[in-house]
């Protein structure tokens, strides 16, 4: 049996609905397709992925696997949490830079489709909690749902420059990125002062 990943049925059928994404746009591919492309039969297909939304949700994990493989067991002192949050969604955007494309077609088709929209959003609330936690930001409870939230509208809001910067190191997204952080840095500052709250902050470095 091949250890190669690649060699995986799960796997397999995953980039093929990616480069199908990529060449012919979200709504002109069908789970048909995949299986078509993948010589995996309709039961087979079926049993990974019974729907396409369940292909863009495993994309997603995916993601969040390759994001989260490459953090540390401990958190350094030394690194705020907007350092850490940096780190973590430029490792994001790294991570998706390859399927760019297939990914600007499923963002389009989400935004025509609010069933889409509906389906995916909790799949991507859970990809901001773990890029929290793993920042040392709790993100459970009402207060965790507030910072994923706020999370997510700066994801959101780099995303927009990460689908058209062409720049070879991502550097307009790494500007952006670090922008709206610094902006959510003071924010929470702010609030945190005039509240009085005994809590770690969300720009603390042991928040």
């Amino acid at each position: 049996m091949s250890d190669d990943p690649r060699d995986d049925p799960r796997q397999k059928a995953l980039d093929t609905f990616l480069e199908l994404v990529a060449q012919r746009g979200y709504g002109d591919v069908t789970l048909s397709d995949v299986g078509a492309a993948t010589g995996l039969g309709r039961a087979e297909l079926y049993r990974l992925y019974p729907d396409k939304l369940a292909l863009v949700t495993g994309f997603l994990s995916r993601i969040d696997g390759e994001v989260l493989a490459g953090t540390q067991a401990e958190l350094d002192p030394e690194e705020t949490v907007r350092d850490r949050l940096f780190d973590l969604l430029m490792r994001r955007f790294d991570a998706l830079k390859p399927y760019r494309t297939a990914l600007n077609s499923i963002r389009r088709a989400g935004l025509r489709d609010p069933l889409m929209a509906l389906v995916l959003g909790p799949a991507l609330m859970r990809s901001m909690a773990a890029m929290l936690e793993v920042a040392g930001v709790p993100a459970q409870g009402l207060t965790g749902a507030v910072r994923q939230n706020g999370l997510f509208a700066i994801y959101a809001a780099v995303s927009r420059v990460f689908e058209k910067d062409e720049t070879g190191d991502l550097s307009k997204t790494m500007a952006a990125l670090d922008s709206r952080l610094k902006t959510a840095e003071r924010w929470a500052q702010t609030i945190d002062k005039y509240a009085y709250s005994p809590r770690r902050s969300f720009a603390s470095p042991t928040a």
